[in-house]
Formats: C-alpha cells, sequence, structure tokens
C-alpha cells in the first residue's frame, strides 16, 4: 500500500524536462524584453542630444566640430568689437580731460555797437570767414570829410606848382629874385606834404572801417558766443560786471585736441618728451588714438603733489569731445 501511494507521488522524468524548458524559455524572453527597453533608453537619450540647423536635425557631435573658434570668428566677424589693447606695453596709465589745445577769443579792437552776429555755438567756421559786424556810419562819414579834405589838398598842390613855374620863369630872365623862387619851390613841397598826410588819415580810417568787420583767423568751430546785436562791445574792460562785453566769440580747432593729465611725483620717471601714448576716451571705449607727449608742465603743484602733462592726439575725430574724461596710456 505504502508503495503504490509512493509510485503516484514520483514525477515523471519526461514531464520534469518539459518545465525546465518552459522555465528557460521564461528566462529567455524576459532577457529580451530587458534587452529592448534599454536600446529604447538610449536612443532617446541620444535624440535629445540631437540639434536642429536649420530645417535639418544634426547630432550634437557634428554642432561641436561646425562651432570650432575659426567657424565663430569668421561668422561674428562684422559684430565683434575691437581687438583689446596689448597688454603688457604701458608703463603707466592714468586719466584727464580732453581739451582744445588753444582757445581762442575774438575782441573788437576798438569800441563799438554789434549790428550783426551770424554765428551760434557749435557753428563750423572757415578761415576768413565774416562772423561779426559792428556799426561803422562813424567810420564811413569820417572817410568822406577826408575825401573832402584830400581833394581841397590836391588842388592847393597845383595852384602852388603853377606858382612855381611862373616864379622859376620869371627868374631865367632875372625879373625875380631868387629868394622869390626858393618861396615858390617849398610851397609846392609843402603841399605834397599836405596830401600825403591826408591820404594816410585816409588808409587809418579805411583800417577802422575794416575793423567793424570781424573774420575767423582759422578753420574751427565756435565754442561759445559773447556778445549778441545790439550790444556795446570795447577791447578793454572798464571793471565791474555790468560794463560792455571785451569778447564776441570763442574759437577753437577741433582737429588740434590735447589730454590734460596730472602725473604723481612718483611716477614723473616713466614719462617723457615725445613719448609715445594711447588715448582711449571713457565714452567710447572701443576707439583707441595714437598720441605723444606735448608739453610738461615747468612746475608741479604742491598742494596735490602733481605734474600736469599735455598729450597731443594725433588724428582726432568726432568722437573726441572737449572737457570729456579719457584714459591715457603712456608706452614704453
Amino acid at each position: 500500500m505504502n508503495e503504490q501511494l509512493l509510485r503516484a507521488l514520483q514525477i515523471d522524468p519526461g514531464q520534469r524536462r518539459r518545465r525546465q524548458r518552459s522555465t528557460t524559455m521564461i528566462f529567455l524572453v524576459v532577457g529580451g524584453l530587458a534587452a529592448l527597453a534599454s536600446w529604447f533608453a538610449w536612443a532617446r537619450s541620444h535624440n535629445e542630444r540631437r540639434v536642429f540647423k536649420g530645417n535639418q536635425r544634426v547630432d550634437a557631435a557634428e554642432t561641436a566640430a561646425a562651432t570650432t573658434p575659426a567657424t565663430v570668428k569668421k561668422e561674428g566677424a562684422a559684430a565683434a568689437p575691437a581687438a583689446p589693447a596689448k597688454s603688457g606695453d604701458a608703463v603707466l596709465t592714468t586719466s584727464g580731460y580732453i581739451v582744445n589745445r588753444e582757445r581762442i577769443e575774438l575782441s573788437p579792437r576798438m569800441m563799438g555797437l554789434v549790428t550783426w552776429l551770424g554765428v551760434k555755438k557749435g557753428d563750423l567756421v572757415k578761415k576768413d570767414q565774416v562772423l561779426v559786424r559792428l556799426d561803422d556810419a562813424e567810420q564811413r562819414a569820417r572817410l568822406l570829410e577826408i575825401e573832402g579834405t584830400l581833394l581841397g589838398a590836391k588842388v592847393a598842390l597845383e595852384r602852388a606848382k603853377i606858382a612855381f613855374q611862373r616864379v622859376k620863369k620869371l627868374r631865367a630872365t632875372n625879373n625875380e629874385t631868387a629868394e622869390r623862387e626858393d618861396e615858390a619851390r617849398l610851397s609846392v613841397m609843402a603841399a605834397e606834404a599836405t596830401i600825403q598826410q591826408i591820404e594816410g588819415q585816409r588808409e587809418m580810417v579805411k583800417v577802422q572801417l575794416d575793423w567793424t568787420i570781424i573774420r575767423s583767423p582759422i578753420d574751427g568751430v565756435v565754442l561759445e558766443k559773447l556778445a549778441v546785436a545790439g550790444a556795446l562791445v570795447t577791447p578793454q574792460s572798464f571793471g565791474g560786471t555790468r560794463g560792455p562785453s571785451t569778447a564776441l566769440v570763442a574759437l577753437a580747432d577741433p582737429q588740434d585736441l590735447q589730454v590734460e593729465v596730472d602725473v604723481n611725483e612718483s611716477d614723473l620717471p616713466k614719462v617723457r618728451l615725445e613719448q609715445r601714448c594711447r588715448v582711449t576716451p571713457e565714452a567710447f571705449p572701443d576707439h583707441r588714438y595714437g598720441a605723444v607727449v606735448a608739453e610738461i608742465a615747468p612746475e608741479a603743484s604742491r598742494q596735490k603733489g602733481t605734474l600736469q602733462i599735455k598729450v597731443q592726439i594725433e588724428q582726432p575725430d568726432r568722437f573726441l569731445t572737449p572737457e570729456l574724461s579719457a584714459k591715457v596710456e603712456f608706452l614704453k
């Protein structure tokens, strides 16, 4: 009885082999699914590194190869700023202010009334251009008066010449004395001297008439208008604040600019005349200009412990405005 029960519970070897094959198939299927899932995960992460270029999708590696430094430089050359200054070539760097090398204030050469002022601040002017006209009525009247006096003197000269010729003929026939002849000759000379004096007065009035027209002595720009039409101007001040103006307009040459800087005493050995410099306006740091040390002040400022240096800018342009600040690099 027990033997029959044990035989019934015993598993057939053929059935055991079938179950083992089923288990192996299950493991193979699971392994295949895991491999498939891994492949999809890799493909997705790879696609995330792909970028679009135009209408085509390009791999990130291709994009990195295409954006080499040479390519970036070529594509951005038009918008790239100016190359930075070479480091290490400056022995001293300081700041100062852009100024006109010379400021010209036009003053009248005589007292007069301004009848016309044809420029305003910021206007560009040419050499010998008429800027101001003063009242010239007095000069014209004096010129007419002198012209009349000159005509009278010429008549007197002709009369003296005629008298001299008569006396000279009479003297040739011994009908007149030598003294009388000398007096007639001297009268002619006196009339000639009078005419020369009057002509000198006429030329002086013409000069004064020309002074009523104020012209520009240079090609430049009007920095300031110091008078107005209708104002009385004079070549010298009478004192006080309510007197006539002594200047009409202020001019400067915009192509003649300097930078004034104050250099500390300890840095003076680094600066010399004719030394090359580089000027960079603070308002336009991309623009740099060649310059040279043009002037070193003969004395220092005791209060500040500095010495003023003037640097001449070689080729200024519209980006350089007087009284703006600028950086100056003194080069080796």
